[in-house]
């Protein structure tokens, strides 16, 4: 495609929208044709979550609600021919609209149809934000108990003064069974558990075999009302594709396979420390959301994210701390992913001064964000911490399973046609391996000889490790692998 091109291709896509109907009928129209949201996504290369939203009133924009008025076109057709009421499209109404119809925030704020609990308070609120309901006036979102404790006596209303605050929504009642997201999880592991009369290793191999299908399903659960539309089959550069059916493509994903050449002098006590969940906590980085776009001679756009031909620059602290492109033997340009790129980057910066900037050569990017399997992630770490606290080793081996082969299966699989992201796959692993530099350049900043880092989680150190690291089984904290001994001693013997 030519400049000109794309700027016709840009010119194209700015007019007059194309007219939708109501998303009410949106929703009547692919029931009536018996299709499932899975199904309309994936004709229209979107995921199950953007079509709920366009069902609960959230409009598209561009080609794709070209494509989704056409498809509605159709089945409007085509269910009127086989005798089915034909659902009229939304006329627009000519009646005056309430001057405060959308909310001030932008784009970020998403009304409700009906209230959902405050994030930050709990109480019932009619808007999101970013994806989580939320209050937009702080005078609405107070903290409770901490405004009771705050005012003093004298002023503290009396409960009759106030019927209308507790007229704003149910209490939260004490023993129920959980809901949203989280509620999938439980209902999941109780219905393996029912299913096999209690047989823990019944239930659990059960789990496992679907753990793919209901990490999507919770994918989708938790992306109803989020900011961003996902393409989840997107074109996909040759760059991306395996070159050949039991090959690789051509991404480098920096993975670390490290060991010190060379100890301190004396006899050291080395620690193997295990850093949990690794994959989990990669879930939190830059994902592009469309289809990657070509460019060379451009600048890093933190803006954006995907795969990057860079040459690498030269390091000179093998002694003392890994590669953070991984061991790599023949030099010359490689495709590395979005954390490998901002790790060198951050690393050239005057903070560390530990490289320079490498050169980025060419590019396939897209818009991105931080944020975008954020509320995936927290769900499942949430249940990860209570499987952990309770003893649940059934929970936490589902979970374990379901955030794994997510990463694992996103690529070319034939395990998840839900989701088609090569790119992601990469991504999220890269992010794990740069997650565990960064733990060596942290015992290391705090002088803990750093004696070896594998894959993604673990690293060995000699010295107090538990003033750099805190202990435990949490996605933030570590444990312990292994103890052993390793150097020479005073006599020149080995151990």
């Amino acid at each position: 495609m030519s400049d000109f091109d794309a700027i016709d291709s840009l010119l194209a896509s700015v007019g007059p929208q194309t007219d939708l109907p109501d998303p009410e009928a949106r929703r009547a129209l692919r029931e009536q044709a018996q299709l499932s949201k899975a199904q309309v996504a994936r004709a229209l290369g979107v995921s199950p979550s953007t079509v709920s939203a366009w069902e609960a009133g959230r409009d598209p924009a561009g080609e794709v609600r070209v494509k989704y008025a056409y498809l509605l076109d159709g089945l409007s057709a085509k269910l009127a021919t086989d005798t089915t009421p034909e659902i009229e499209p939304a006329v627009e109404s000519t009646a005056a609209e309430p001057a405060s119809s959308e909310p001030e925030g932008g784009d970020d704020v998403e009304v409700l149809t009906a209230p959902e609990p405050c994030v930050l308070c709990g109480r019932p609120a009619g808007q999101r934000v970013e994806g989580f309901a939320q209050h937009l006036d702080p005078a609405e979102c107070q903290d409770s108990t901490a405004e009771a404790q705050s005012a003093p006596v004298a002023s503290r209303p009396a409960p009759a003064s106030k019927p209308s605050e507790r007229a704003k929504g149910p209490a939260r009642r004490a023993f129920q069974e959980p809901s949203g997201p989280v509620g999938l999880i439980h209902a999941a592991v109780e219905g393996a558990l029912a299913e096999h009369q209690g047989d823990v290793e019944a239930a659990t191999a059960a789990l496992l075999k679907k753990a793919i299908p209901d990490a999507m399903r919770l994918l989708d659960e938790t992306r109803k009302g989020a900011r961003y539309d996902v393409i989840a089959h997107p074109g996909i550069p040759d760059i991306l594709k395996k070159q050949t059916s039991r090959g690789a493509d051509q991404i480098w994903e920096a993975r670390p396979k490290w060991t010190r050449a060379e100890l301190p002098p004396g006899v050291h006590e080395v620690t193997a420390l295990d850093i949990n969940g690794a994959y989990l906590s990669a879930l939190k980085t830059h994902l592009p959301l469309g289809q990657l776009e070509h460019t060379t001679g451009m600048p890093h756009d933190r803006r954006r994210a995907g795969v990057h031909l860079i040459t690498p620059p030269a390091w000179e602290h093998d002694a003392v701390l890994p590669n953070p492109i991984g061991e790599r033997d023949e030099p010359g340009p490689l495709w590395v992913t979005e954390p490998t790129l901002r790790l060198l980057l951050r690393l050239s910066s005057p903070k560390y001064g530990l490289c320079e900037a490498p050169e980025v050569h060419e590019s396939y990017t897209s818009g991105a964000t931080e944020n975008l399997l954020e509320k995936f992630r927290i769900t499942l770490k949430d249940a990860r911490d209570t499987a952990i606290a309770d003893g649940d080793a059934v929970t936490l081996e589902y979970v374990k399973a379901m955030y794994s082969k997510f990463v694992s299966t996103m690529g070319e699989s034939n395990y998840n046609r839900e989701l088609y992201r090569p790119d992601w796959m990469h991504i999220i692993r890269s992010q794990a391996f740069a997650n565990l530099w960064m733990k060596a350049l942290k015992a290391h900043d705090e002088g803990l000889p750093v004696v070896r880092a594998m894959g993604t989680d673990e690293l060995h150190v000699i010295g107090d490790w538990r003033r750099v690291f805190p202990e435990g089984r949490g996605v933030t904290e570590v444990k312990v692998k292994d103890l052993y001994t390793a150097g020479t001693d005073t006599t020149g013997e080995e151990q």
